[in-house]
């Protein structure tokens, strides 16, 4: 391992500022911390940089919802964000936004480098645009059925049940998410990346380390597809930077949200003002340069980030450390089910460090998901924070705070037990350094289990009952004291909290450097319980207040529209449904009824059969429109008896009424007669 100091700039990904931190995000951010706490405690310097991503059409559209201005929607959400990440011991040198100064100066600049160097090209293209709303609509904004598996409910970009990728146009039957209307295409000038003029580069750096193996092989599908020039344009109305020149036009948020780490940085260095932003991202930078992210978004970081770099002049990653999902109990987070668990509601009801730890054991360099599951987390931090760990130390400072006034043995009894302890720095040191966690917590719990044994051997509360046996009391606990040191300096990058009770309980800083030499002939001060265990009901309470979060949240933003009107009806058997006969009907004949204000006659013609209707949508249609058109009706009501007439069935309508109906329509095709199924 390298022994001069190191220059690290380290981000972990942006969260959106639209929501609230959860458990989900906490991953990500605990794996880069206990990263960047180690590299401290090795002497190196390490500068560690977050901020929110606040720009894109979803913040736009969640303060409208709000009914609040978007900019300060986002500086609350930011606050926010930090509050939690603060309790939860993150230590962020800097936290900034992307909607600020410093971003939009390197957006713009980047912007213009890409564009004179020949990486912008201009055209015109066909987008989806909702009519209702006038605004084209972005990708994960248009949902309908799936060109591939013919799946519901996808997507505009891709299909959550097959995998497929495809255009909002290639949708079948695609609607707006906005507002639920069908959208048109519309002709709008976009401005796209040149990416594949990067391809060649790509595949080389791809293959040079900066990824892991896994996402290495992920990237050769994706040149195996075919790179494709990537559209960096959105229209008005935006909430984002204006590009320079082109009213009207914005950068797309996946544009500015990565020069958010530049932008950051460069408020941390002009803070500081004694750190140079260009050592650090220049072409010919020897700084290294970490991005720690999810696998959510490994094609924008691995594909555009890099190539938008190079394009422009920057240097590029000199890793990306790509992490899996959160699954709670086995299974996706869910909030009906109170296990998607927002930050705050954790911290409400549990210690920090507990997640920490549990997440740290659990953490390996792959891509594979971690499940949190409950029972085991309560059991793994109790077994090994409290029965090895802090039990270790609390079952010797007992005798050497009352037996030897806190003062420690002059010597240390057992060098080589100790040297074993001090031995294995390097390896754990190892683990961390490859952000094997996992690894390095089996390898200090095993040192926990034989510290533990040694003084189950020794017995010191026998050798205290013994008379002139306190040398060899003071011995034997100050071993255990010892060894209890040397297991805290290892876990310190994971429990930060936790150590720092540790130090002041030994009246000595846990450091790396110093692990070679035991304390002898130190005065520890009077040992103070270090850690609680869990309650499980406290897992159990926490649950219930996620399920009490989404209560709030339901109703905090109360819905609108129809649903919100008239509610759906009780839930009814599918034998109740089938007995429902609907057919295709059309109608031959519609007249007025002379004496009502609502109704007008129908004749239907259901493929062989004429059945007359009287149907109360006289202030919606003129007769003369509806003839010649199919509609649904209910063939197997019973006739009722009007005084105009009978009635022997019913037409299908949408709408509250008034002129606000609308007949269904069956599509071309459709013969009457036919079973509605």
């Amino acid at each position: 391992m390298a022994t001069d100091p190191r220059k690290i700039l380290v981000t972990c990904a942006l969260p959106y500022a639209n929501g609230s931190i959860h458990l989900g995000h906490m991953l990500e951010h605990i794996q880069a911390d206990i990263w960047v706490r180690y590299q401290r405690m090795r002497g190196h310097h390490i500068h560690f940089i977050c901020a929110d991503d606040a720009h894109g059409t979803p913040i736009m559209l969640k303060a409208q919802q709000l009914g609040v201005d978007t900019e300060q929607m986002i500086a609350e959400v930011q606050q926010e964000h930090q509050r939690d990440f603060a309790r939860f011991n993150i230590g962020f040198d800097n936290y900034h936004s992307t909607h600020s100064a410093e971003n939009r100066e390197f957006a713009e600049l980047i912007y213009g480098r890409l564009k004179a160097n020949g990486f912008i090209q201009s055209r015109t293209i066909s987008q989806l645009y909702d009519p209702e709303q006038n605004m084209f609509l972005p990708d994960r904004f248009v949902k309908g059925t799936c060109p591939s598996c013919k799946a519901e409910d996808q997507y505009g970009d891709n299909c959550e049940a097959c995998g497929a990728t495809y255009t909002p146009a290639e949708l079948i039957n695609p609607r707006s998410a906005v507002s639920g209307a069908t959208p048109v295409m519309k002709q709008t000038e976009h401005f796209f990346f040149d990416l594949p003029q990067f391809e060649g580069m790509l595949k080389a750096w791809t293959r040079s380390g900066a990824l892991q193996e896994e996402m290495a092989n992920k990237m050769e599908e994706w040149f195996e597809a075919g790179l494709q020039q990537w559209d960096i344009t959105r229209d008005a109305p935006y909430f984002g930077f204006e590009i320079p020149d082109a009213p009207g036009k914005y950068f797309y948020v996946w544009l500015d949200a990565p020069i958010g780490y530049m932008g950051s940085f460069k408020n941390y260095c002009d803070r500081l003002g004694n750190l140079n932003f260009d050592d650090y991202w220049k072409a010919d930078s020897d700084a290294e340069l970490y991005h720690f992210i999810g696998k959510d978004i490994v094609y924008f970081h691995s594909l555009f980030w890099p190539a938008v770099l190079e394009g422009s002049g920057f240097r590029k990653p000199s890793n990306i450390f790509v992490h899996g999902y959160v699954t709670v109990n086995g299974a996706k987070m869910s909030k009906s089910k109170g296990t998607f668990i927002k930050a705050a509601t954790y911290l409400d009801h549990l210690d920090p460090e507990c997640l920490r730890y549990y997440y740290a054991a659990k953490l390996s360099s792959r891509i594979d998901d971690l499940d949190l599951n409950l029972d085991d987390f309560v059991a793994r931090v109790n077994a090994d924070v409290v029965n090895k760990l802090v039990n270790l130390a609390s079952r010797n400072a007992g005798f050497i705070a009352k037996r030897f006034d806190g003062v420690l043995a002059a010597e240390c009894a057992e060098p080589e037990l100790y040297a074993e302890y001090a031995g294995a720095a390097e390896r754990i040191g190892q683990a961390y350094e490859q952000r094997e966690f996992g690894r390095a917590i089996r390898e200090i719990m095993a040192l926990a289990d034989k510290a533990n044994r040694y003084v189950d051997e020794r017995a010191p509360w026998v050798v205290a009952k013994e008379d002139g046996k306190d040398a060899e009391l003071q011995a034997i606990c100050s071993v255990g004291i010892n060894l209890f040191r040397v297991l805290m300096t290892y876990l310190k990058p994971v429990m930060p909290q936790l150590a720092e009770r540790t130090e002041a309980f030994l009246n000595a800083e846990l450091a790396w450097n110093t692990l070679a030499t035991p304390l002898t002939g130190h005065t520890v001060n009077k040992f103070k319980a270090l850690f609680s265990r869990i309650e499980a009901d406290k897992v159990a309470a926490m649950v219930e207040a996620s399920k009490e979060d989404l209560a709030a949240e339901q109703a905090r933003v109360a819905p609108t529209g129809p649903l919100a009107d008239d509610p759906i009806s009780e839930t009814i058997g599918f034998d109740d449904f089938a007995k429902v006969d609907l057919r295709v009907a059309l109608i031959k004949k519609a007249e007025a009824v002379p004496q009502a204000d609502k109704l007008l006659r129908l004749q239907l013609d259901l493929g062989g059969e004429t059945r007359q209707v009287f149907a109360g949508i006289k202030s919606a249609y003129q007769p003369e429109e509806l003839e010649g058109k199919l509609t649904v009706m209910v063939a197997n009501l019973a006739p009722r008896k009007m005084r105009f007439g009978m009635s022997e069935g019913m037409v299908l309508a949408a709408g509250p009424g008034g002129q606000d109906l609308w007949i269904l329509e069956p599509h071309a095709g459709a013969q009457p007669g036919m079973r509605i199924k």
